[in-house]
């Protein structure tokens, strides 16, 4: 598990879950001069071969992470929730009820009641997902990666990423999930430049979620690495204007 713990008196903390194929780790910049209890939950068996992952279940992966919640310890929280993370952050809120004071949703995917990630996609870009994980896995080829997930990324930084890509259990993006949205103040961050999520997609994803704002921020899918000045400032926004702490 990775955490950074900072200013722990602090009445809320943030908790940051990542989308698929990266770490914890990728929240690093956002997280380096913000004023706040911070933790940055990893998904399970990620030192481990593929094989050993291939058989969780999205419950799995929640539990793994609630786990680190429980352990870390600071009792209120917002949970930060990027790509396929929010289908996992709304399963995880379900089990923090009496600890959620708020969510927010960075360019994600938000199924309603009894969905699943591939359940959000548009028709056309469902089945060929399927025939996908069916067939090649979880990891795309470089030069998808590189065009959507890094489309505003420096070449250094793309590297990066395809480098580091983790494939992922297939059912985290087909198990559905049998949850409401939390009834919590609620942010959603619409990347207006993203070329994994199209902005349309993402208008789905925000009538999904029913949030109290809407904020926008003109990044590709990674916004925590292209800018993430940008994004800390409106975590800080949120946390100061929508909780209102006294």
């Amino acid at each position: 598990m990775i955490g950074v713990l900072k200013h722990s008196q602090e009445k809320i903390g943030f908790v940051f879950v990542h989308g698929a194929g990266l770490e914890g780790l990728v929240w690093s910049k956002v997280v380096e001069d913000f004023e706040h209890p911070c933790l940055l939950v990893e998904f399970p068996l990620r030192k481990s071969s593929l094989e050993s992952r291939s058989s969780l279940s999205l419950e799995d992966y929640v539990a793994h992470m609630k786990r680190q919640v429980d352990e870390w310890g600071t009792r209120k929280i917002v949970i930060v929730a990027h790509s396929i993370g929010g289908v996992l952050a709304q399963s995880l809120a379900s089990g923090l009820t009496d600890r959620l004071a708020g969510i927010v949703a960075v360019g994600a995917a938000i199924p309603k009641n009894g969905g699943s990630f591939v359940s959000v996609l548009p028709l056309p870009q469902k089945l060929i997902m399927s025939v996908i994980l069916r067939m090649l896995g979880t990891k795309p080829p470089e030069s998808v990666i590189r065009k959507g997930l890094c489309s505003d990324l420096s070449p250094d930084q793309a590297t990066e990423i395809v480098k580091g890509f983790i494939p992922e259990a297939v059912r985290l993006y087909t198990d559905r999930i049998n949850v409401p949205v939390p009834d919590v103040p609620r942010l959603y961050v619409k990347l207006t430049n993203d070329k994994e999520f199209s902005p349309s997609l993402q208008d789905k994803m925000i009538s999904n979620f029913s949030p109290q704002s809407v904020q926008s921020l003109e990044t590709g899918h990674l916004p925590m690495i292209s800018n993430p000045e940008g994004l800390r400032s409106i975590l800080e926004h949120f946390l100061s204007e929508e909780l209102r702490q006294p």
